[in-house]
Formats: C-alpha cells, structure tokens, sequence
C-alpha cells in the first residue's frame, strides 16, 4: 500500500513527524514501520520526548546485574546468590478510556516483564493520581482503576503491599497511573529477552484488546 501523510494522521502522527521520519530513514516508510513510530511516538510511550533526560541516567553500577535498559526490566545483587528485578509503567492515558482494561493491563505488562527474565514477581506497588473525588468522572475512574489493579493482581497470586493516592483538579481528565513490580531470581537463572540472527519465528499470542490499546502501547495490541 501506498504510505502518504494520509496515513501518517490516520494512525495519530503529524504531518511534521512524517515528514521526520522520512528524513531519518532516508526514504518514506512502510506501513509496519510507520505504525512503529506511531506506537513509540504516541502519548502513552512519549519516547520521543522523555529519551533525551531517561539516556542522562546512569546505566551501570556496582550491584547492577544488567545495564539500564538492556533487558525488560532492571536487575540487581541483593547478596546471598539473589537478585532483585523490578519494573514501573505508566497506564495514563489507556486507564483515562478505559479505566479497568487500562490499568490491569499496566499491572499484567510489567509481571510479564519481571518473569520473562525468569524472575518471580513477589509484590505490586502503585502511585495514583485522579482529579476532584465528588465528580462522576473521578469516581468512575477511580473505581475501574482500583478494580483492575486488584484484578489482574489477583489473577497472578501477587500482593499489593504499598502505594499512594493524591486528587487534584488537574487530573480531571487524565488520571496517573503508575504501577511496580517486584521480583526474586537466583543469581545465574536469568533469562535473556535478546534474540539475535536473522529468521527467528514471531509469535503473536492472545486475543485482540480494547479501545485502550488501540494507537498506544504497542504490546498492548500483541498480548
């Protein structure tokens, strides 16, 4: 198919971005690629914006099993032949339109980051925001949110032992959704997610999701 401006807005990215792209590729994208960019650029990611300070940051430490951002989530030496793996993620915008899906989702990706790297999650931590609490719409979101938090916890067995609510007004519309996730692995059973060579297989395993995943977080259209 033929991949135009057109498309480029259709799948939520600015005829300014377009043309970027084209400029960073050399050439003018294919459909794949261009959805790519639109689940990278999009307002949940905004890696486009937030790359810039998150590569000031140190990468390496002493304790540090892996870099930063080189596995699914960071990794660390707790002594005793343990390791601590751990991971946060922001639902924002997909709790906003679809408080239960959006959040449950959040809790869902990042166990799945903590035992991809053959870890077991222990523990769920989160830190919300949400506007004025005696509007419907606050409720509302407040509700789904917490319910989907629980839900998905429950699903895996993991507890939720610590976590923060502030409202403000300013969160009306869209509320913050920040969840964490904790786990234990022995040191030398990790799991790597690199894969290298050219012809591995792709899987795409699971049901199509909501309208929350739509144009957002790409994993969320995979899982």
């Amino acid at each position: 198919m033929d991949v135009t401006v057109k498309t480029a807005q259709q799948l939520r990215l600015t005829a300014e971005e377009f043309e970027l792209i084209k400029h960073k590729l050399g050439r003018t994208p294919n459909f794949n690629e261009l959805c790519a960019f639109s689940g990278m650029w999009s307002e949940h990611c905004s890696y486009k914006n937030s790359i810039k300070w998150l590569k000031t940051l140190p990468r390496e430490g002493g304790r540090m099993l892996v870099k930063a951002g080189e596995e699914n989530a960071g990794l660390m030496d707790i002594g005793d032949g343990l390791g601590v793996v751990f991971k946060i993620e922001s639902h924002n915008h997909p709790s906003a339109i679809e408080p239960f899906q959006g959040a449950a989702t959040g809790v869902g990706g990042i166990h799945r980051d903590i035992f991809t790297m053959g870890a077991r999650p222990i523990a769920s931590l989160n830190s919300l925001r949400f506007g004025n609490l005696e509007e419907d719409k606050t409720q509302h979101l407040l509700s789904g949110v917490v319910h989907g938090i629980g839900h998905y916890g429950n699903c895996f067995g993991v507890p939720t032992v610590g976590g923060e609510i502030y409202f403000d007004e300013c969160y009306h519309t869209n509320p913050l959704v920040n969840a964490m996730s904790v786990g234990i692995v022995k040191a030398g059973e990790t799991v790597s997610a690199t894969a290298l060579g050219k012809g591995n297989p792709v899987m795409f395993v699971g049901s199509a999701t909501g309208k929350d995943g739509i144009g957002g977080h790409p994993l969320l259209r995979l899982i």
